[in-house]
């Protein structure tokens, strides 16, 4: 049975909309597999403190750090002839949290570019593609992995679309040139999932100006990133710390996770304002314990699991966001901000609940669209 749940929803603040599931009662806890905008439980900074302590304790050796920064396509190019097509899901979820994907596949929408920046295998862009009715629509899709292009590629899709028109093509977001056969300002969409957190901190500033470059004057960037302290960051292991909140996995992929303030600092120029959390909706089936799973995440253990709070999270002091030392200073950026405003930003905080193990996951996930301001974007 498939139910309705809020993404981007702050309990303390807005009424819980209609088929939500919140933990109101810690008895209940394991009735469930899943539960909606849980806080952390009052002990959980703790267990955030010491996860962090030890990964601070044994970094990522300075002269290892080269092998994962100078050519991380190499690693997601050996990470896709590995797995192939087979270990992301379709992301079938877009379609609700971004309606706006939607409305560009109707059949009277008329001319609309959607570009997806870190397509992979093509799990959000073909789903979108096989249910395109809009003749007008064109897809471009980029990757800096070869081997991912050649997925989307080779995808019966692809050679054969139902309607409109797709390409898709090598090219890194952190470049220094913008991505071959799309002109400049022309995105009306832009899709950045699970993207942002793949780059360098020092990559940050290149991949936002070309971003801007891309997305035309109104355009929408809709993104969604891992947050911090999410489950996968506390459950690295050491060795795996390249930098602040930035690690390595153990096929040599990078991962970032992000604070709400640090996004909105790369995307507006200013940190997010405190009110601003929107609300809208997604679907989930009753079993799906992780709507998320294919977003290339360790697999949990039972090890600093803890018990859930229903309490608000405003009842507990927590440390304040962390920006990471680039973003302290957004003059420093290079970038003519406001290059865009925050239509949407929010947290998507989750307990997953494995009830077989008795085990207990927090999930934190930051999701947000961005519409581009009339300002250009300075080349870097």
């Amino acid at each position: 049975m498939a139910k309705r749940v809020s993404s981007v929803h702050d309990p303390a603040t807005h009424k819980p909309p209609f088929g939500s599931r919140f933990l109101t009662d810690d008895a209940d806890v394991w009735s469930q597999n899943a539960w909606d905008h849980v806080p952390p439980p009052p002990d959980q900074h703790a267990a955030i403190a010491a996860s962090l302590a030890r990964q601070r304790a044994a970094p990522v050796p300075d002269d290892h750090k080269p092998r994962y920064n100078d050519k991380p396509a190499k690693h997601w190019d050996n990470f896709y002839k590995t797995n192939a097509s087979n270990f992301f899901k379709n992301r079938k979820w877009l379609h609700l949290e971004f309606p706006e994907l939607v409305a560009a596949t109707e059949p009277t929408a008329g001319p609309r570019t959607v570009v997806e920046v870190g397509c992979g295998a093509g799990n959000a862009i073909l789903p979108l593609l096989a249910e395109n009715r809009n003749p007008a629509l064109h897809i471009h899709a980029f990757d800096y992995s070869a081997h991912a292009v050649k997925l989307v590629q080779h995808n019966p899709l692809y050679a054969a679309p139902p309607c409109g028109t797709i390409a898709a093509s090598v090219w890194d977001l952190s470049s220094a040139s913008l991505p071959p056969g799309l002109a400049p300002g022309s995105a009306d969409i832009l899709v950045l999932v699970f993207v942002l957190s793949a780059l360098h901190p020092a990559e940050w500033p290149r991949a936002i100006s070309n971003l801007a470059q891309i997305v035309k004057p109104g355009g929408l960037v809709l993104l969604r990133d891992y947050g911090r302290h999410d489950l996968t960051q506390l459950r690295f292991k050491s060795g795996r710390l390249l930098d602040d909140n930035f690690y390595i996995r153990g096929d040599s992929t990078r991962v970032y996770f992000f604070e709400l303030d640090e996004l909105a600092v790369l995307f507006t120029g200013a940190p997010a304002p405190s009110a601003q959390v929107e609300v809208h909706t997604r679907e989930v089936a009753e079993d799906d314990n992780d709507p998320d799973d294919d977003a290339h995440t360790p697999t949990p253990t039972d090890t600093g699991a803890s018990t859930p709070s229903s309490s608000p999270a405003q009842d507990e002091p927590t440390p304040a966001p962390a920006l990471h030392a680039s973003l302290r200073d957004p003059t420093a950026l290079g970038l003519a901000h406001p290059l865009f405003a925050a239509a949407q930003l929010g947290v998507d905080r989750r307990l997953i609940v494995n009830r077989k193990r008795q085990l207990k996951m927090y999930r934190v996930w930051m999701q947000g669209k961005f519409r581009r301001t009339e300002r250009a974007a300075p080349a870097q």
